[in-house]
């Protein structure tokens, strides 16, 4: 299928993303969302399963970004976090544009000698800071699609805060998972009282210019980040390997997390998700798995995230901001619990789940693939909980009452 321009694409995916006009759906539900979009103008792709219970909203003007999806269709609860204000405002923030959403792409690193986030000489401060607008504000091409995939890409050319010059191709596919899909990938029956929805995003860095990126020129990495509306009942739970030698997670991002809010037992790691203390943690190479889990008890969601972790030796690029002793000593997953900065202002709130790939050293023409995976799963504690004992070999009740 041949290119569109974006704003044929936005046109024609209106008219198919417009809800049923002689009903009204509540903040909260997917259907809300999705009218949402219609109002403001902003085209959608919507994922969907034969029965319309399992959908997945997408943004191509957003870069391909999943902005939400539900297991219950129109009516059903929305999980991700949508920064309605920010959209509202219908403004373009030179410095950056949080929309939210459940899966965006970036790139890292954030910071650091390679950040391209910073321009070159600049001291790495928020005020400096600046997204760069193709992953900010300019919409990826639509190559594809279909009720159950999508297919993105896009060509970029930036420089580093080393001044070093990279052209970058990507390509971002977004494919729905149906109900045996999910279970081939978790390796467990899902019982007939859960709701799932899921979907693969595949991510793909092309080294489209004449020189090779290396650890002297700096690396970019896939960066996903996924933003979901906080409660007092989400615990984020993290498996760690638990022969590993190194600190098993980075909690100083924006000063130590107190043990009221994390916990590190037995293979464990337990992250209070509440959007009341601004906290973020990571886990370096060596300590992170393949996956990663949020519940949050009263509304019965289990969240699921799986992401390709390559095998041997990994350069991971450091995100922190400002001198680095080791550019390539970075996290592969962090999760951040939002709350008030020191001047008391909130984005959201919101939490995060993050995921990297390693830095990419690719030769001209070379290409490296980050393939992450998300899993909504809705209902009764008991179901959930032999799913997650399972999956993660842990206990459901001891998860939920941790904090």
């Amino acid at each position: 299928m041949k290119h569109y321009s974006f704003i044929l694409l936005a046109a024609f995916l209106l008219g198919i993303a417009a809800c049923d006009n002689n009903k009204t759906y509540e903040m909260g539900t997917y259907g809300y969302d999705l009218d949402y979009f219609a109002a403001k103008g902003v085209g959608v792709l919507e994922l969907k399963s034969s029965d319309g219970q399992a959908k997945v909203l997408v943004v191509p003007a957003y870069q391909g970004r999943v902005m939400t999806s539900t297991t219950g269709g129109n009516e059903g609860m929305s999980y991700g976090w949508i920064n309605y204000k920010a959209i509202d405002e219908g403004m373009v923030n030179p410095q950056f544009n949080p929309f939210g959403g459940e899966e965006r792409f970036w790139i890292g690193p954030e910071g650091g000698p390679f950040s391209w986030y910073f321009k070159p000489g600049e001291e790495q401060i928020y005020a400096n800071w600046k997204v760069p607008a193709f992953i900010d504000t300019e919409a990826f091409d639509v190559e594809s699609s279909s009720d159950s995939q999508v297919v993105f890409t896009k060509e970029q050319t930036l420089s580093n805060a080393s001044d070093n010059e990279f052209k970058i191709g990507v390509r971002r596919t977004v494919t729905l998972l149906d109900k045996e899909g999910i279970e081939k990938l978790l390796g467990v029956s899902i019982p007939g009282g859960v709701s799932p929805v899921a979907y693969c995003t595949e991510n793909t860095l092309v080294n489209k210019g004449s020189s090779a990126w290396t650890k002297e020129t700096g690396m970019p990495s896939v960066w996903l980040l996924g933003m979901y509306p906080p409660t007092p009942t989400t615990t984020v739970f993290i498996p760690y390997n638990k022969d590993f030698e190194g600190r098993v997670v980075n909690d100083e991002y924006f000063g130590k997390v107190p043990s009221d809010r994390l916990i590190v037992k037995d293979g464990m790691i337990y992250f209070k998700i509440d959007g009341e203390y601004r906290a973020k943690i990571g886990l370096p190479a060596g300590s992170a798995k393949d996956i990663c889990g949020s519940y949050d008890s009263k509304a019965g969601v289990l969240n699921i995230l799986k992401y390709t972790v390559p095998e041997g030796e990994n350069d991971y690029v450091n995100g922190q901001w400002g001198p680095q002793e080791d550019p390539f000593s970075g996290d592969v997953i962090n999760s951040y619990n939002d709350g008030p900065t020191e001047t008391g202002v909130v984005m959201g709130p919101f939490y995060e789940i993050e995921t990297s790939s390693p830095g990419a050293a690719l030769a001209p023409g070379g290409s490296l693939t980050h393939t992450q995976y998300t899993i909504h799963l809705e209902g009764s504690r008991d179901d959930l909980s032999e799913i997650v004992k399972k999956v993660f070999g842990a206990d459901l009740d001891e998860i939920m009452t941790k904090f």
